[in-house]
């Protein structure tokens, strides 16, 4: 009875506005003093894109391993406080359950793939849950159309290209239908036109699924256009959590030692010289929209 209740509040998770809750979540990796998450306190609401920024070993891997209870289930160490999945402690399910509410892209989508071709890779977790077939070729249909790799089916992982690989390493977990969709830093060995392109497939697949979708990246030129929210990491701490356009003009974003974009950049120097600027931009059509104030043709 207790499985069919567990399983009965991971339903109830895709019916919740606030899909992804920490609770004074604090946690040390076994063997280490420092907190890699320290008093992290969040709520994430359902069908948003949000960026989680911060700093090289702010704790931004580390808070995207409690999403599918990799931390603390197969990271074991100290921890206090909950993260709760729709209602539910991750601590209170497995990982195989937690993977079809939660899937996770990491940097270097070869380490995800492991069979003989695209179309098994995609059909793998279907058929370790034990789903039908009529469903599993259904599910396998939708997400190569989704990812738009029904080209690449009969090939094998390790002879496509770094942005093929991300499509399938996407397909493979769309499969699952999970209600959130967690990267980290999934352009991070991409060239920046194919970068561009995953990104945009992101912003597709949140707008056709009405996914939540977290996503930690560094190429912020081409992720601030699309995402709704940016949570702020620093010292393995959560300090700030807002909309992008919040975020974005405020001293703690600007001051953070990660690449911000040119046109940011250029803005966010005019106004330390003095020039008034509303707001910064946080995309190139924006940042052209705000010169005409200063250029007279």
């Amino acid at each position: 009875m207790l499985s069919i209740y567990i399983e009965l509040k991971v339903i109830l998770a895709y019916y919740r506005m606030d899909l992804i809750k920490f609770n004074n979540f604090f946690y040390r990796y076994k063997g280490n003093q420092d907190y890699a998450l320290n008093d992290i306190n969040i709520t994430i609401p359902d069908n948003k894109f949000i960026l989680l920024a911060g700093e090289t070993g702010s704790g931004k891997t580390s808070l995207i391993r409690c999403l599918n209870g990799l931390i603390p289930q197969f990271y074991p160490g100290y921890y206090k406080g909950s993260v709760e999945i729709g209602g539910v402690d991750t601590t209170s399910i497995s990982i195989a359950n937690l993977s079809t509410t939660t899937g996770i892209v990491f940097q270097n989508p070869e380490n995800q793939l492991i069979a003989m071709n695209v179309e098994h890779e995609i059909a793998f977790g279907l058929e370790n849950l034990g789903i039908d077939r009529e469903v599993i070729t259904e599910r396998i249909n939708q997400s190569v159309m989704l990812t738009e790799i029904e080209h690449l089916l009969h090939k094998t992982p390790y002879e496509l290209s770094g942005g093929e690989q991300q499509r399938v390493a996407l397909a493979s977990i769309l499969a699952l239908e999970p209600k959130i969709l967690v990267l980290d830093e999934p352009t991070g060995l991409l060239d920046p036109s194919v970068a561009k392109k995953i990104l945009l497939l992101l912003q597709k697949i949140q707008e056709e699924k009405g996914m939540t979708i977290l996503i930690s990246e560094h190429r912020m030129d081409l992720v601030l256009p699309l995402v709704d929210e940016i949570i702020l990491m620093k010292n393995g701490k959560v300090i700030a959590h807002d909309t992008k356009e919040h975020i974005i003009n405020s001293k703690r974003f600007i001051d953070l030692n990660i690449s911000h974009p040119i046109m940011f950049s250029l803005f966010s120097d005019l106004r330390k010289e003095g020039i008034e600027i509303k707001k910064l931009p946080t995309s190139i059509p924006e940042a052209l929209e705000l010169l005409k104030d200063f250029i007279r043709v």
